[in-house]
């Protein structure tokens, strides 16, 4: 399906601090840390970018002026602006709402980590997501973490989420046939999401979407076939740097 291009923009988010990619984030960001001579930061640009959307957002707190700089000397073919969180890292709920301004007339705002390689078909989301109306849809696969969301297996409505290490549960929707899944870091919201989130304040996306799943539709796209990976630890990247191919 063909979208208008001004329906729809997208917003990495690359401001975290990459602790867990220490000593790579020693003297760089997250978004900057090179795999076979290619920046996360570029990669994902780069796949959004070909998935036909032209206005993305970059948010950056950490090494902030090194992401402007870069971003000023690689010229992509898109509208790129930046939400600079310099002064205090918001999250991703929180970091969305404060690049509010920059997102234009778009009514659909397709999220993706820095730290997320996937050769998921974006287009195949983004259609998914407006078909159905959603608030917001979240790409998901079955693999083993730690966190998992939970969705109604026959109708992939969020329902609940739960930690295994710490047995912590929350269910906001009433579940027949659960099935829990891993969230993949992509995800596409409605614009109005941003009427529900607080301004200023440090907030993840997950409780966010918790918080709305009773009274809005929340929806897990599946892409288990797909290419996936989160590069966010060390040995990830370590591992990666010894490969010919990485997707």
């Amino acid at each position: 399906m063909q979208h208008d291009s001004n329906e729809i923009c997208a917003m990495v988010f690359a401001a975290g601090l990459g602790t867990r990619l220490y000593p790579l984030t020693k003297d760089r960001p997250k978004a900057l840390v090179e795999i076979h001579g290619k920046t996360l930061l570029e990669t994902v640009i780069q796949r959004i970018i070909d998935s036909g959307i032209r206005h993305i957002v970059v948010n950056v707190h950490h090494f902030s002026d090194l992401m402007k700089e870069y971003l000023a000397s690689h010229p992509f073919d898109a509208d790129i602006r930046i939400s600079d969180e310099t002064d205090f890292l918001l999250d991703t709920g929180g970091g969305l709402k404060f690049a509010e301004p920059l997102f234009g007339n778009a009514r659909h705002i397709l999220l993706h980590n820095v730290d997320i390689l996937s050769d998921i078909d974006l287009n195949k989301l983004v259609d998914n997501h407006i078909t159905s109306g959603a608030m917001a849809t979240l790409a998901v696969r079955q693999r083993n973490t730690s966190r998992y969301l939970i969705f109604d297996r026959s109708t992939m409505r969020l329902c609940g989420w739960e930690n295994t290490k710490t047995d912590e549960k929350r269910m906001e929707v009433p579940c027949k046939d659960g099935i829990s899944l891993g969230f993949s870091g992509i995800h596409i919201v409605r614009h109005d999401i941003l009427d529900h989130i607080p301004t200023g304040q440090k907030i993840s996306m997950t409780p966010l979407y918790l918080d709305l799943a009773a009274e809005y539709p929340i929806y897990g796209y599946m892409h288990q076939d797909d290419e996936w990976m989160d590069v966010g630890k060390y040995e990830d990247v370590a591992r990666l740097q010894d490969q010919d191919k990485y997707l």
